[in-house]
């Protein structure tokens, strides 16, 4: 793995390791034996990838697995913003290195990227706070960039919704959202390639983040490429689904989300699934375009 000249000359860290654990555990670590960042943590692999909720990462090599260790990018209750600004560095690295999915490429709320509406990336954020009030914050992100997990089957799926369960019965290897990877769409790129593309993007939308004071301009351009928008969606938050219309997001980034009944709900953290996504396959006359 190679920096981009341009996250050198901005100061940035690499450490590029063959087989971890997990990048964020390492980045964390690090942060709490005094590392202050930027610095990237990357692996060829993980044993313990691990994504939102604790659910399991599948990481074989050939992907790209990395984490960001920033210190006092912003006060910690804005961090979460950065999931955004991430999902638009990794769509910007990715059309940079394969143009020809710049169509195809979305944003699925709150933290995945989305290509020809299967998930092909994701994003983990996590804060602390360290004595002295000193904030550090990882920002996890795995690219299938040859490889993806397979849909769970339409049995297990079936008994994880009559159990209001998350992904976790499945195992590591299977996923209750659609996946593809960039080389099943003709991109042949390396998770090399896609990193050193990344890590100036990365440094380019942090910039016009700008700690939050730039947060405006990044949920303009996230609500530009946003799946699902205006559409009937479901939203799982633990052991309960909600049903009804992606009417946007709010100026925190939280989901607008309209009630058939009326009313007008914002949910702040949740799985949002197309109406049609049932039984382990995605409906045709609702797929997430």
């Amino acid at each position: 793995m190679q920096l981009d000249s341009s996250a050198v000359a901005a100061g940035v860290g690499l450490v590029a390791l063959a087989t971890i654990g997990s990048t964020n555990e390492e980045a964390s670590a690090r942060a709490r034996n005094g590392e202050r960042g930027p610095l990237w943590i990357t692996a060829q692999a993980q044993t313990k990838g691990r994504g939102r909720l604790g659910r399991s990462w599948n990481s074989p090599p050939g992907n790209l697995y990395a984490s960001l260790l920033l210190s006092e990018p912003s006060p910690i209750e804005r961090a979460p913003e950065l999931a955004f600004v991430t999902a638009l560095a990794l769509r910007d690295a990715i059309v940079a290195q394969a143009p020809a999915l710049a169509p195809q490429l979305g944003f699925k709320w709150p933290n995945d990227l989305l290509l020809a509406g299967e998930k092909c990336a994701g994003i983990l954020i996590e804060g602390e706070v360290w004595p002295g009030k000193t904030v550090s914050v990882v920002i996890g992100i795995g690219v299938n960039c040859a490889h993806h997990p397979p849909m769970a089957s339409d049995h297990a799926l079936a008994a994880a919704t009559s159990a209001r369960q998350q992904a976790a019965p499945f195992g590591e290897n299977a996923v209750l959202f659609p996946a593809t990877d960039l080389h099943a769409h003709g991109a042949e790129v390396t998770p090399e390639q896609l990193f050193t593309c990344l890590s100036a993007t990365m440094c380019v939308r942090i910039a016009q983040w700008d700690s939050g004071r730039g947060f405006t301009g990044i949920l303009g351009d996230w609500i530009t490429s946003a799946r699902g928008l205006g559409e009937d969606i479901r939203v799982r938050q633990g052991g309960s689904d909600k049903t009804g219309r992606f009417g946007g997001l709010d100026q925190m980034g939280r989901l607008v989300l309209e009630h058939p009944g009326g009313g007008v709900e914002k949910i702040s953290a949740g799985d949002v699934f197309p109406f049609g996504l049932r039984r382990g396959r995605m409906m045709p006359s609702r797929r997430v375009k």
